[in-house]
């Protein structure tokens, strides 16, 4: 027995090994050469499909990887095409091979047993990443190695220095303000990302059970536990703009109300969009983010790879390049994407330069997931038929 024990001793020193690892990784990228990969991402800002296009260039380069960028407006369109593969018995070959994804759709998929599991925190480049971030949950889920980190997000306003010196830094201030400007204050329609994300940062800030939003909503609590949101909405929309009876399709909808001066506020899921979208003169100069002052609330965005995926060893290579310095340095930089890294800047080999951002509140945690369906639909109930 003790020859036993001594025998999966040295097999555990060997696997944890770094040239082990090392090796593993070598095997991986040369597996990886020639392959093709095909990666759905959101394609509705122009600086993140130029960001894009870059990292084709670079992996083609230094991997011989074709990277292939599927445009998508929605996740949960590619979760359906994953679904509907593995229902039809497509366990290889799958037409998904990388997917930006977090949130609910990252849930469904999981739950589903669709993704390739335990990879991501073995990629040489998570030596980097920053794990006081939310990097190991996504929404209160477990990754369990199914996703690598991305980007940092949060929920931030916008405004504009001359329309607005002062901006609202509580849910009791943006209440206040609306009724000083009527009609100048709104957000995007449910179920846009950026609308779900406002109401649970209301929600966040304005119930007296807190707690209740780590887990699934039970429908026993939920009227309570969403009470004093419903009510806040009740005053905020005969504010609004067009008083709550119609709502903008999406942020970049506000975002040209706000340069037009219709709007004062704008809302977007990236502290530095306004610093992006002012270098590139999409949005007046003197516009600026600013958040609550108790925190907004924020998470990490994440890539997967779906279980049947045609290359899974590119798309790690892949992942693994998104996370290295460079990479990240030029995402974080305004003047090219402006998306927060998800890096710790002490264990980097060497600093970065200076790069354009964003002062930042406290980031709040996101509730489960489950909540975003339950809000929305319940949005949509009372509010969705103005």
């Amino acid at each position: 027995m003790r020859r036993v024990r001594y025998g999966i001793f040295f097999a555990g020193l060997l696997a944890s090994s770094p040239l082990l690892a090392n090796t593993s990784w070598q095997q991986t990228e040369a597996q990886a050469r020639g392959q093709t990969v095909w990666f759905n991402a959101w394609g509705g800002d122009p600086a993140v499909n130029r960001y894009l296009d870059w990292v084709s260039g670079e992996v083609k380069r230094d991997y011989d990887i074709t990277l292939r960028i599927v445009h998508i407006a929605d996740a949960a369109d590619t979760v359906k095409r994953i679904q509907t593969e593995a229902k039809a018995g497509r366990t290889h070959n799958g037409s998904v091979d990388l997917l930006w994804v977090n949130g609910e759709n990252f849930r469904t998929l999981k739950e589903a047993d669709l993704l390739k599991t335990g990879w991501a925190e073995q990629l040489p480049n998570w030596r980097y990443v920053d794990v006081q971030k939310p990097v190991r949950e996504d929404f209160s889920v477990p990754t369990d190695g199914a996703e690598s980190p991305w980007g940092s997000a949060q929920l931030t306003f916008i405004a504009r220095r001359e329309q607005t010196s002062q901006p609202p830094l509580s849910a009791a201030d943006l209440l206040s303000f609306a009724a000083a400007h009527p009609g100048t204050v709104t957000y995007p329609r449910p179920p846009d990302f950026t609308a779900t994300a406002f109401l649970e940062q209301l929600l966040l800030v304005l119930t007296t059970q807190p707690d209740a939003l780590k887990l699934p909503p039970n429908a026993e609590t939920f009227a309570e536990v969403t009470a004093p949101l419903w009510a806040y909405l009740d005053k905020l929309h005969p504010q609004l703009w067009r008083k709550g009876t119609d709502f903008p399709a999406s942020p970049a909808k506000m975002d040209a109300m706000l340069a037009n001066g219709t709007l004062r506020l704008s809302l977007t899921f990236n502290p530095m969009h306004a610093a992006q979208k002012v270098a590139s003169g999409e949005l007046p100069k003197d516009s600026y983010s600013f958040g609550f002052r108790k925190g907004m609330i924020g998470n990490v965005h994440f890539v997967t790879i779906p279980a049947n995926a045609r290359s899974p060893q590119a798309a790690q290579v892949v992942a693994n390049f998104l996370l290295s310095p460079a990479a990240q340095q030029r995402k974080a930089d305004a003047a090219f994407w402006g998306d927060p890294t998800v890096l710790d800047m002490q264990k980097l080999p060497e600093p970065w330069p200076e790069v354009t951002s964003e002062q930042t509140p406290a980031v709040l945690a996101e509730p489960h997931a489950a909540w975003v369906n339950a809000l929305e639909q319940e949005w949509l109930r009372r509010y969705g038929t103005h």
